[in-house]
């Protein structure tokens, strides 16, 4: 590619992509139980047990959460604008984090240092697959040969038709992180209901509708990939994301196969920081859609 591409850890792509794709990682952070050991939710080159991870939510261990080191976010992007390179920056969503905010802000700064260089931060209102299939995309264009402003343009024109269908399997998790009341965690908890949601316009985690039991939640996901996935279906690259359920993933994976005839299917798990909050059983959707 003609430039550099930079985007969170909470885009939650495979490793083999990252190196494939030359991509800069910039690591969100978060802290166990309240100790002063800071983790990074991705350090390049090293395989992180996530299994691990959620089973210390199972245990009842509580994860805080935070931005990219900004110290190291601005080293390695001066590094890049030393060598000569334009970067784009595709960031986590800011209706979920001030991670967007927090580096445009940084990249503003350096803009006034390298005037001769470019320095495009674009909001992808996405976050987990969701960012990491617009990524993917992107990566394409700028392999076909598009510019810069050719491939950021296009993640800004299309970033709203990145869908994004959510479930989770304890409701507690998403009471924790402020997403339902304490009383709808413990009711839906009791009665089995199963939140669907997606990622709406404003890049926000949304309860749209509820169902009873796992198996109809999961099927939910891909009766939603019916009625809004753009055609021709089964030419699409899909993305799944899952907080330790992998059995569940792959049978997501199958019935999209099965039935749209989808070929291209990347499964990987939510990285901690995303996960801290919806928690182990998380499963997740991506597509390019009409709409979100």
């Amino acid at each position: 590619m003609e430039f550099e591409i930079v985007t969170d850890s909470s885009s939650n792509l495979i490793e083999d992509m990252i190196d494939e794709f030359g991509l800069h990682i910039l690591p969100l952070t978060f802290m166990v139980n309240g100790e002063d050991t800071v983790y990074q939710s991705y350090l390049k080159g090293e395989h992180t047990d996530l299994a691990q991870f959620y089973t210390m939510m199972r245990d009842g261990k509580v994860i805080t959460t935070s931005l990219p080191n900004l110290a190291e976010s601005e080293a390695l992007m001066r590094g890049l604008l030393e060598q000569g390179r334009d970067i784009l920056y595709l960031g986590f969503s800011s209706g979920l984090s001030g991670t967007y905010e927090a580096t445009e802000l940084l990249m503003r700064d350096l803009a006034k240092e390298f005037p001769d260089r470019k320095l495009f931060a674009v909001d992808t209102l996405a976050a987990s697959g969701g960012e990491g299939l617009l990524i993917w995309h992107a990566v394409q264009r700028a392999r076909a040969g598009a510019s810069i402003d050719e491939v950021r343009d296009w993640v800004e024109d299309h970033k709203l038709n990145l869908a994004h269908w959510f479930t989770v399997d304890d409701l507690m998790f998403l009471f924790r992180g402020g997403r339902v009341s304490k009383t709808s965690a413990w009711a839906g908890t009791m009665l089995n209901i199963k939140p669907v949601m997606h990622v709406d316009d404003e890049g926000r985690l949304v309860p749209l509708e509820k169902v009873r039991g796992r198996k109809k939640s999961l099927n939910a996901l891909v009766d939603h990939m019916e009625k809004s996935a753009i055609a021709p279906i089964d030419e699409q690259m899909v993305f799944i994301t899952h907080g330790d359920c992998l059995e569940e993933a792959e049978y997501v994976a199958e019935q999209v196969k099965s039935r749209f005839g989808v070929k291209e299917v990347v499964i990987n798990y939510v990285d901690p920081v995303i996960g801290a909050h919806s928690g182990p059983g998380t499963m997740a959707l991506f597509f390019l859609a009409d709409k979100r």
